[in-house]
């Protein structure tokens, strides 16, 4: 079986638990099946280092144009996303890369990007709940989805505040590899209990 590759957005001014949970809840799920699930890798509009909201400093390992196809695309948000949503030369190579993936999913506030980069247009979201009315300013035709903690049809989910993102990494690492390697990987995480 072919290793899936979860690649990583990260940007200045980004929520850490929403890159940080997800993240952990793929290499748990990898670590857990020795190696055979999940390649994770990291990156930005350059490779180096990029500083979260709350001041830790986290390395992309890429520059985004070092980075082809990852199966799974992953873009947290943070106050940082409406920098991201404004540059349209960005928003555009990543909206190339969501169009070669399996899967797309933002977190929290980066469904601004989403919306930017004109993938959200008829499709039903969620977000922070501080972050809707912005998101449909971007876009006027997604759909809100302010009662679950993930949404997602086809190939891109979102998901609401910081902590939802891990509910939708579960959510999505179900969807691949079945419920059991969902249910390892929170007992492992003691996610849920």
């Amino acid at each position: 079986m072919k290793k899936l590759q979860v690649g990583f957005f990260l940007f200045e001014g980004l929520e850490l638990l929403d890159a940080a949970g997800p993240w952990e809840v793929f290499s748990s799920a990898d670590m857990l099946h020795e190696g055979t699930l999940f390649e994770l890798l990291s990156f930005s509009a350059e490779a180096g280092k990029v500083r979260t909201v709350n001041g830790l400093s986290l390395i992309a390992d890429f520059g985004i144009d070092e980075v082809s196809q990852p199966d799974l695309l992953v873009i947290p948000g943070g106050e940082g996303s409406r920098r991201v949503a404004a540059d349209q030369v960005l928003t555009g190579r990543l909206k190339e890369l969501h169009e070669k993936s399996q899967y797309t999913m933002s977190i929290c506030s980066g469904a601004r990007i989403l919306a930017a980069a004109g993938l959200l247009k008829g499709r039903m979201f969620t977000t922070h709940h501080l972050v809707y009315e912005d998101v449909l300013r971007i876009e006027p035709d997604a759909i809100p989805d302010k009662e679950s903690r993930y949404a997602g049809d086809g190939r891109i989910y979102t998901s609401g505040g910081v902590s939802a993102g891990m509910d939708l990494a579960f959510h999505l690492l179900e969807k691949l590899y079945g419920k059991a390697a969902a249910e390892k990987t929170a007992r492992y995480m003691e996610y849920g209990e």
